[in-house]
C-alpha cells in the first residue's frame, strides 16, 4: 500500500503569522525606540536601558496579546463544536440533510450526496460538520499557547538584535548603524516569511522595508525635535 503524504503551505499558518508578526514587530519597534531616544541625545547606557525594556515589555505585550486573541477564537470553535454536537444528538436526520445539501451545492446529484453524507457521519459525524459546515479544520484550530510562546520568543529574537547593535557601535555611528542593521533584517524576514508562505519575495520584502523606514524616520523625528526643543 502506497502512502502519499503532502505537507501544505497552509499547515503553517498558526505559527508563521504569530512567528513573522512577533520577530518584525521585536525588531522595528526596539530599533524605533533606540534611535528616537538616541536622537533625542540620550547618552549610550539610556539608550541600551530603553533598547532592553522594549524587548522585555514588548515580549510580555505580544505574548499576552496573542493569548488572549486566539483564546477568544478558541471559545468560540468550542462553543460551535459543542452546538453541533447537541444538535447531532438531537436532531441526526436534519443534520444529514444539511450536509446533504452541502454536498449537493458543490455538485453531487442528490443520491450521492445523501450517500457521501451518511459515510462520512458515519465515520466521523462531529468532525464532518464541523469540516464542511463551519469550516472548522484541524491544520487551522486555535492555538493559545502556541501562539503566545510563538509571539513571544520570536519578539525577543528580533528585538535582541538592535539592542546587540547598541553595544557594538557608539557615539555618531550608532543611529545610522541601528538603521542599516534594522533594514537588513527587515528585509531577511521579509524574504524568509514570504518564501516560508509561497508568496512574492521580492514584494514581501519592500512592504517589511518600507515600513520599518517609515516607522524609524517618524521616531528619529520625534527625538530630535524633542531633544532639540528640551
Amino acid at each position: 500500500m502506497i502512502r502519499h503524504h503532502e505537507k501544505h503551505l497552509v499547515q503553517r499558518i498558526g505559527w508563521l503569522r504569530a512567528a513573522v508578526l512577533g520577530a518584525n514587530d521585536g525588531i522595528l519597534s526596539t530599533a524605533s525606540l533606540i534611535v528616537g531616544v538616541a536622537a533625542a541625545g540620550s547618552d549610550r547606557a539610556t539608550i541600551l536601558l530603553t533598547g532592553i525594556a522594549g524587548l522585555v515589555a514588548g515580549a510580555m505585550s505580544m505574548a499576552a496579546g496573542e493569548y488572549v486573541s486566539v483564546s477568544s477564537q478558541a471559545d468560540t470553535e468550542n462553543a460551535d463544536r459543542h452546538r453541533e454536537a447537541r444538535e447531532l444528538h438531537e436532531e441526526p436526520e436534519a443534520e444529514r440533510q444539511e450536509l446533504a445539501a452541502i454536498y449537493r451545492n458543490r455538485g453531487l446529484d442528490r443520491n450521492l450526496a445523501l450517500q457521501v453524507a451518511d459515510q462520512l457521519m458515519a465515520h466521523d459525524a462531529l468532525g464532518a460538520h464541523l469540516r464542511d459546515e463551519l469550516g472548522i479544520n484541524e491544520a487551522l484550530v486555535a492555538r493559545p499557547v502556541q501562539a503566545a510562546l510563538a509571539s513571544a520568543a520570536s519578539f525577543a529574537a528580533g528585538a535582541i538584535l538592535p539592542v546587540l547593535t547598541v553595544l557594538l557601535f557608539g557615539g555618531s555611528r550608532l543611529v545610522a548603524a541601528v538603521i542599516a542593521v534594522t533594514l537588513v533584517l527587515l528585509a531577511i524576514l521579509g524574504a524568509l516569511g514570504a518564501r516560508t508562505g509561497g508568496a512574492s519575495i521580492g514584494r514581501g520584502v519592500a512592504r517589511v522595508v518600507f515600513w520599518g523606514a517609515l516607522a524609524m524616520a517618524v521616531t528619529f523625528g520625534i527625538g530630535h525635535l524633542f531633544g532639540t526643543s528640551v
